[in-house]
């Protein structure tokens, strides 16, 4: 490099250059500041906004989204509806069962909330990575087995003890049925073939995942009669890391505004014939005074405006659709279809 030294002039012209650049400000003193100032520059300048801090929890790493769980909660929403049909017929009562709750927790907080001992349903969801868990809660779970041996459950027994053997069997038909409508309402998102692997009692010898790794726990909640229960699916992210793309909203929405096809009306045609409604036939309607109301004891007849030979009104889901007639079939009262009640 040259030595040769700037001239005054260039040395003066470099100086009011530096302080056009730095505003006036003495290009010394901006970098020699007097004890006690802070470097900063006092002059006022853009406000600057604080990024927002957001605490991180390592143990309960947060990697499935929004979106994704939405879609979940309509996949097992529809699978509660439709393992309520099913689970009625094995129990041979009306049952209804519900979408309760869905969390992402720690694995290791799922399995501290359990109770001890339980009926475990451990399940392989072929062909994803990994193992579920279904979790029947164990007021629930003796009181089906009461009910699948013919007895009438009391609720409110607090029965604690591991399930026997042949308890144990009766617990994995309850389980199977429950995969088979997981394969219906995953259908859009995997064709998934979950096989029981075994039924276990104690949770903390169940390891699918590890004690700080996310899974996803989703709640039923189990009615019928008197009785109630808990029904908790435990599905490790891990498992379903594939599944990310199809559980995406913007994937369930290209599923729901594909074209009809024959599979996908034979499906719906198959969940409609195995739902049930409510039929009633009404004998007639009438009008009395209060008085008279008051008055009824046994043995007192009340005669009603509507001749005998007058059809008796059906209704469907509480709307009247046929005329029928009144009679006897195979010793139980039965009517017959006479005409059908045109819609106004």
């Amino acid at each position: 490099m040259s030595a040769e030294s700037l001239s005054p002039n260039q040395v003066a012209n470099l100086r009011k250059a530096m302080e056009s650049a730095l505003g006036g400000e003495d290009p010394q003193e901006r970098h020699q500041p007097s004890s006690g100032t802070r470097l900063a520059s006092s002059e006022p300048g853009p406000s600057v906004e604080e990024p927002e801090i957001r605490a991180y929890d390592f143990k309960r790493p947060d990697r499935i989204g929004k979106d994704h769980m939405h879609t979940l909660w309509s996949l097992h929403a529809s699978l509660a509806r439709d393992f309520s049909n099913s689970f009625s017929r094995l129990l041979r009562a009306p049952l209804d069962v519900k979408l309760s709750s869905m969390d992402a927790v720690a694995y290791g907080d799922f399995v501290s909330s359990r109770q001890k001992p339980s009926c475990l349903g451990v399940i392989t969801p072929a062909p994803l990575d990994g193992s579920w868990m279904l979790d029947i809660a164990p007021p629930l779970a003796f009181a089906i087995i009461d009910r699948m041996l013919g007895g009438d459950p009391v609720p409110g027994e607090n029965i604690c003890r591991p399930l026997t053997e042949v308890e144990t069997r009766l617990m994995s038909r309850v389980v199977t049925l429950f995969l088979d409508q997981i394969i219906s309402a995953w259908t859009n998102v995997a064709t998934l073939q979950p096989e029981l692997e075994s039924i276990e009692s104690t949770p903390h010898r169940v390891p699918i995942a590890g004690v700080d790794d996310p899974v996803i726990q989703v709640g039923f909640e189990v009615h019928w009669g008197k009785n109630s229960g808990q029904m908790t699916l435990c599905i490790p992210v891990q498992s379903v890391e594939r599944c990310r793309e199809k559980l995406s909203e913007r994937g369930r929405d290209e599923q729901g505004n594909a074209p009809s096809t024959v599979g996908n009306r034979s499906q719906i045609a198959g969940n409609i014939d195995a739902a049930n409604v409510n039929v009633v036939v009404t004998l007639a309607r009438s009008r009395i005074k209060t008085s008279d109301l008051l008055g009824l004891a046994v043995g007192d007849i009340i005669t009603t405006e509507q001749e005998i030979a007058h059809p008796l009104e059906v209704a469907i889901q509480e709307i009247p659709k046929f005329q029928a007639s009144a009679g006897a079939y195979h010793g139980k009262k039965a009517v017959q279809i006479r005409s059908v009640i045109e819609p106004r």
